[in-house]
């Protein structure tokens, strides 16, 4: 075996590493603000509808073009979900997370600048980019929480991870007010009213913006991080291996296995809500963009604050407990949601949900973080929790269109949020009360 230089190797606490990782955030999260939930869409529709005729041909193949966009993005999971283990143990085998996530990182970016040629003539490249953007985007997140337990001790995990929540939070929404006074004023950019070029021009952003600021990461951050890496076995044989170890670490912890029970579940409900909430709106209310994209705004922004006070909660009364708390909001905001008539009421829980979605989000990742136990295998034991993020994102949306096309009204679907946030809920107490028996 080699040996790795040792100037090149991760300490705790470090503050120019503890900026570097959370400048990540900042880099990545224009592409979940821009591309997945609000311009890219937007542009989607108008690109791939012909008066009342919805349907597009990719390669071929004739598809309604909703159906199409939603396959790609469960595409997008389904690989990132399969691929994300595999990887991740093999980024632990070797010790070079960093190369793994710099990849990803350069797939997603590079693809976003891609659909800047996404027109109606080239509809194949627009989705195959798209759903390469997504891979990229969801690939580079797992290695990139991989390193939080790697770079901040137990004690600042939860300062540090609302901290990088609310960077990307903040960055999402800089670059996204650029865009929409570039696509909603085209005049001072010297574009006509009707051009298609400030929406692509947008994309390219994006991809600027994500490489751009993520090099300020890989400067920082160690190539390697552990003191050896093994050359003589197979790796990818190894990278099974260690994948397999970790999943039997996971099933022998009571506390690893009921958390991410509960993970799951609170996961379906807070990530179906942020995919869904706009077509809510607009379905059930009739609200339209100009109350839409301003509320996406305000979600965004008010996460900032929900990150860093469920952070100073969680100081005070501990992870679990606070999480309970994020999680009995978010059940009494879906009660609320199934009753809202007026957009009044519907800013009132998206200001909420904001709160709640960043507290929440920020909280699940750190208290995981804490509950792993002394090792190097950081990235593979992040990939279970990332499986089961995308897994969650399935299986939460799917239900809600099947409740949908059942009953026939979304508010039903609402009502099965609640359900989800519930069952999470039981799990989180579940696991409170077993460390209080222990002690």
């Amino acid at each position: 075996m080699n040996k790795i230089d040792q100037n090149n190797l991760m300490q705790k606490g470090d503050p120019k590493v503890v900026k570097a990782w959370v400048m990540y955030d900042w880099a990545n999260s224009v592409y979940q603000l821009t591309i997945s939930s609000t311009i890219f869409p937007i542009y989607y529709n108008t690109v791939t509808r012909h008066g009342d005729d919805f349907m597009v041909s990719f390669f071929g193949w004739k598809v309604v073009n909703t159906v199409l966009y939603s396959w790609a993005i469960a595409a997008a999971y389904l690989i990132v979900a399969v691929g994300s283990p595999l990887f991740s143990s093999i980024a632990d085998y070797t010790g070079r997370r960093k190369g793994f996530m710099r990849a990803f990182t350069w797939i997603g970016a590079v693809s976003c600048g891609a659909l800047y040629f996404f027109d109606p003539e080239h509809i194949e490249l627009g989705i195959i980019a798209f759903t390469l953007g997504t891979v990229g985007y969801g690939g580079s997140i797992v290695f990139y929480n991989s390193f939080l337990p790697v770079i901040a001790e137990p004690k600042d995990q939860d300062r540090i991870s609302a901290r990088g929540y609310s960077m990307g939070y903040l960055g999402g929404v800089i670059l996204l007010l650029f865009n929409l006074l570039m696509i909603m004023k085209p005049e001072l950019f010297g574009f006509t009213p009707d051009s298609s070029q400030p929406a692509r021009i947008s994309f390219l952003t994006v991809c600027i913006w994500w490489i751009g600021f993520s090099t300020m990461t890989f400067r920082k951050l160690p190539k390697y991080t552990f003191g050896k890496r093994l050359h003589r076995e197979n790796v990818f044989t190894n990278g099974y291996k260690e994948l397999r170890m970790v999943f039997r670490q996971v099933r022998s912890s009571y506390q690893l296995s009921i958390y991410l029970l509960g993970f799951f579940f609170i996961m379906m409900g807070i990530l179906t809500t942020m995919f869904m909430a706009a077509t809510f709106g607009e379905k059930e209310l009739g609200l339209k963009e100009g109350v839409l994209i301003p509320t996406i705004l305000v979600i965004q922004l008010v996460a900032m604050f929900g990150a860093w006070f469920f952070a100073k909660l969680s100081g005070r009364i501990g992870n679990l407990k606070a999480m309970i708390v994020s999680v009995a909001i978010w059940i009494v905001v879906c009660m609320f949601a199934f009753t809202i008539k007026q957009a009044v009421g519907f800013i009132v829980a998206a200001v909420v949900i904001g709160i709640v979605m960043g507290g929440s989000q920020s909280l699940a990742r750190s208290t995981y973080s804490k509950m792993l136990p002394e090792t190097t295998d950081h990235t593979s034991f992040f990939s279970f929790y990332d499986v089961t993020e995308k897994l969650a994102t399935v299986a939460g949306t799917f239900s809600f269109g099947i409740i949908e096309a059942i009953t026939g009204s979304m508010r039903y679907s609402v009502l099965a949020i609640t359900i989800f946030f519930g069952i999470g809920l039981i799990f989180l107490v579940m696991l409170l009360a077993h460390q209080k028996d222990k002690g």
